[in-house]
């Protein structure tokens, strides 16, 4: 009996230890343990109104008392709720039939089972309320930079440990390629979101989100902290490039030069970060064809035609232009777009055509109209054009297969021989 009532004693100490590790409060911790007896009890008798059960945070114990009514000899219905006059009248020789009496009872005189089903039952509560207190710590943080220990590396995400020792999951396709972390290091990402799945919440973490990017430059430019400057969009393809369009409200301030820095001062650690990322920063502007000009930078662009029904732009570049636009495997035009939410189309802007030169429209006999709407994507026109361009550069440029390419330039090359 004494095992038993040391055990149920030793209950709030456990909340004490609980309360420093995970950071809970004691009052609701208190209050769940009591709500824990109370349910025990329920179980027991089928109520736990006419029980009072006083916890003592401070001296690390608590009380229960029962309150049952006095009736005579012999009617005791319900010995939970009742108590004879005779068994009354040992507490106290004054108590008659109707009176309530007050007694305290041990837990451990409900039995053992009693014992089980309340540590059952309060590691259950212990849980939800670690759980609930772990999401409302997290939910809140959504878009925060974090900084967590590398605990274990699986095949489709990392598992990391806050200062709490929390679990932060860092999925695989949040990762950035290049990424690799060993158990122990630091590594920072973005709290993307918290899910909570049956009751079990998950913080995931990403270090691809276009949030991460932003909350790094914001660490770094002073400007932007001050509220100066301001990150209007962000387009990443993460670990190959970024665009971030923003503007200053202080016309003094440059907002390129301010989050680029002297000699790139202040995209550097950033960029290392990011395992080589290379970061366009762009001045935003509401004017869509400017900000599309800017976007495409370093292409110099002659002129751009809106068709804001369906979000398309067709960009109009001089030859040598066309190469830089749409940058080294097509990142270049693919940023633009998803910055400026239009489908950019580029074409080869020509004074003249040469007088021996075939526009590509011409050869719709032997080659197939989507191949010629694939290359004419790509910013090309006529025939010399393509054939002035390498076989690997058109392979790289195009979504073309390479038995397709060559097959085109031997169509091509034809046409000039005859």
């Amino acid at each position: 009996m004494a095992t038993k009532k040391k055990e149920t004693v030793t209950l709030i100490d456990s909340f004490a230890e609980f309360k420093e590790t995970k950071n809970i409060d004691r009052a609701t911790l208190v209050s769940v343990l009591e709500e824990c007896f109370r349910s025990v009890i329920a179980k027991l008798y089928g109520t736990d109104e006419n029980y009072d059960i006083i916890v003592n945070p401070d001296k690390g114990d608590f009380e229960i008392y029962r309150n049952r009514t006095v009736v005579p000899d012999g009617e005791v219905k319900d010995s939970n709720m009742e108590i004879s006059l005779s068994e009354a009248r040992k507490e106290d020789e004054d108590y008659e039939v109707g009176e309530d009496v007050s007694q305290r009872v041990e837990f451990s005189d409900f039995g053992r089972r009693a014992i089980l089903t309340l540590r059952q039952t309060l590691a259950g509560r212990i849980l939800e309320l670690e759980h609930d207190t772990l999401y409302n710590q997290y939910k809140d943080r959504i878009g925060e930079v974090i900084s967590a220990e590398v605990y274990q590396n699986w095949k489709r995400e990392t598992l990391l440990l806050d200062d709490e020792g929390n679990e932060l999951l860092l999925p695989r396709n949040e990762q950035i390629p290049g990424d690799y972390f060993r158990k122990g290091e630091t590594a920072r990402a973005v709290i993307s979101r918290v899910e909570n799945t049956n009751g079990t919440p998950r913080i995931i973490l990403s270090r691809t989100d276009p949030a991460f990017l932003q909350r790094m430059l914001e660490a770094e430019v002073p400007e932007i902290q001050d509220g100066l400057i301001t990150i209007h969009k962000i387009s990443r393809i993460p670990g190959e490039r970024a665009k971030v369009a923003v503007e200053s409200y202080d016309e003094r301030i440059d907002p390129v030069g301010a989050c680029v820095g002297v000699k790139g001062s202040r995209v550097h650690g950033i960029v290392r970060e990011l395992r080589g990322e290379n970061i366009d920063v762009i001045t935003w502007t509401s004017n869509i064809q400017l900000l599309i000009t800017r976007a495409l930078g370093p292409a110099r662009v002659n002129s751009v035609i809106l068709n804001e029904e369906e979000k398309k732009a067709e960009v109009y570049l001089d030859p040598d232009q066309v190469s830089l636009a749409i940058g080294k495997g097509g990142l270049n035009i693919k940023l633009a777009g998803m910055l400026t939410g239009y489908t950019i189309d580029v074409f080869r802007e020509v004074d003249d055509l040469d007088e021996d030169d075939v526009n590509l429209d011409e050869f719709t006999d032997d080659i197939e109209p989507w191949i010629i709407e694939e290359l004419k994507k790509t910013g090309f026109t006529t025939a010399r054009e393509v054939l002035a361009e390498s076989r690997e550069i058109l392979i790289q440029k195009t979504d073309l297969e390479e038995e397709t390419v060559d097959e085109v330039l031997a169509i091509l090359r034809a046409e000039f021989e005859d």
